[in-house]
């Protein structure tokens, strides 16, 4: 299981740049994976340095800890690998026992071993049983189950707020309807429902048809739009003053709530925007390191292209 977990770090040096060794010695990765980003952070922060790891998913977190326990024991870090979730990151890190953190790093998404993995059911592109949850064995709500029990309203509902599906109410009708006739349990039988749903001009561009479905199904099944406010709230929380926030997204929704939660770290006051003097005494608690966003290099898209809509943002605690 864990050959088969291969990733590769989107962004890493643009993340390594934000890393000091000198003053940030406990380093958290929220969404670990293969240990992309951690094998890289382990040898800068070295055996001074501390690197929590977090992953719901158990072979991630086995294939991390056989890259990271293959540095020499001299240079390694203190390494602790956390299974769980990042939207529980205070028990998770009470359960540490550590007074703070220096640096966080958020990877959001589906990570390409997921991807390529067929029972996991998350790629349109093979066919698999209808599953696309990330933590197997303490989640129940499959996709399988949203697509075969959802009302055609709350269907469309979800197209539309976890994707933008253009199709949303057309594609919910196509599912209700087919699954009248039989369930629908594999992500093949999925991918020709959409397909039908949606017009043969309307498929020509855009990329794959089912796409959005996809992503907006898998954001339903694991929560992770609210799992990633929380996430992001608690990790400001626990960041040492200097401590930095890196948190690299992929769709336009996940850098949504990212842009949101920095800014109303860094833009605390209340008060009217008329009003001449803060009263309310509110004061920034972060400072934007990125104004905007970081995006890949046409070099780094060309070596893996599942960097193409990445975006890192990163903040710094006050």
């Amino acid at each position: 299981m864990t050959s088969e977990y291969r990733h590769i770090p989107v962004l890493l040096t643009e993340c390594l740049e934000h890393v000091n060794p000198e003053t940030q010695h406990t380093f958290v990765d929220a969404t670990l994976g293969g240990a992309g980003h951690s094998l890289e952070v382990a040898k800068q922060i070295g055996p001074e340095g501390t690197l929590i790891g977090i992953d719901q998913d158990e072979a991630a977190l086995a294939a991390a800890s056989e890259r990271l326990n293959a540095i020499p024991a001299s240079e390694r870090p203190n390494i602790e690998l956390v299974h769980g979730n990042f939207g529980d990151m205070d028990e998770l890190l009470v359960g540490c026992e550590i007074p703070g953190v220096d640096a966080f790093l958020f990877d959001l998404g589906v990570s390409s071993p997921q991807l390529d993995w067929q029972a996991r059911g998350f790629s349109f592109k093979e066919n698999g049983p209808l599953d696309m949850r990330m933590d197997p064995g303490n989640q129940t709500l499959t996709a399988e189950e949203v697509i075969n029990t959802y009302n055609a309203t709350d269907l469309a509902r979800i197209l539309r707020m976890h994707a933008d599906e253009k199709w949303a109410s057309r594609i919910a009708d196509f599912i209700v309807r087919q699954r009248k006739v039989a369930p629908i349990t594999t992500t093949s039988q999925l991918v020709d429902v959409v397909k039908a749903a949606i017009p043969a001009s309307a498929r020509r561009a855009g990329g794959h048809p089912a796409k959005r479905t996809f992503q907006a199904i898998r954001i339903e099944v694991n929560s992770e739009l609210t799992v990633l406010r929380a996430g992001l709230e608690a990790a400001v929380r626990w960041l040492n003053p200097g401590g930095v926030l890196m948190a690299i997204s992929y769709h336009s929704l996940e850098d949504r709530i990212v842009k949101e939660a920095f800014a109303a770290g860094a833009n605390r006051c209340t008060c009217p925007p008329d009003l001449p003097v803060c009263a309310c005494g509110r004061k920034p608690i972060l400072e934007l390191v990125t104004r905007k966003p970081i995006v890949p290099t046409k070099e780094e898209i060309e070596r893996n292209p599942r960097a193409r809509s990445a975006k890192l943002r990163i903040a710094r605690k006050l």
